[in-house]
């Protein structure tokens, strides 16, 4: 994780959680003068509501004036990670142990960038992706995305 990604969680975080939400990851994505931060909140009891999103960028947006991580002028979105949800941390991944998932890597492993498979889990600092029978070790500092694959029977 990049030094400013810990930043905006470090200060994003708290902010999420005081409101009764789960902080489920942010991306930020940094584009000349004008950059986009998005914060993933979720509620298993009850879901994330458009409602829900407001709220939590009202004081999101509160705490980004006054702390000014981003010296660049940003767009905030507030979002549920729905039903093709991003992975930002390892627990998540053993979480969604037995799920479809699409990995994306910064650099090549064994020939290649990208995996589909099946999540097996985390062994220790490695997630663990069964495709075509294979499984493979994916460092997880090596990931630069992972979703799961919604799968609709």
């Amino acid at each position: 994780m990049s030094a400013k990604l810990k930043q905006l969680e470090d200060l994003l975080r708290p902010v999420v959680e005081g409101m009764g939400y789960t902080f489920w990851g942010l991306e930020f994505r940094s584009q000349g003068h004008h950059s986009l931060l998005r914060v993933f909140i979720d509620d298993a009891e009850n879901g994330i509501t458009i409602d829900d999103c407001e709220k939590v960028s009202r004081q999101i947006s509160g705490v980004m004036d006054v702390e000014d991580p981003i010296q660049t002028e940003y767009t905030l979105e507030v979002s549920s990670p729905g039903m093709d949800r991003p992975l930002f941390r390892l627990e998540q991944y053993q979480d969604f142990a037995g799920h479809q998932v699409q990995v994306r890597l910064r650099m090549a492993f064994e020939g290649r960038r990208k995996f589909q498979g099946v999540l097996k889990g985390v062994e220790g600092e490695d997630v663990v992706v069964v495709v075509d029978d294979h499984e493979y070790l994916l460092p997880f500092d090596s990931i630069e995305r992972a979703n799961i694959v919604p799968v609709f029977e």
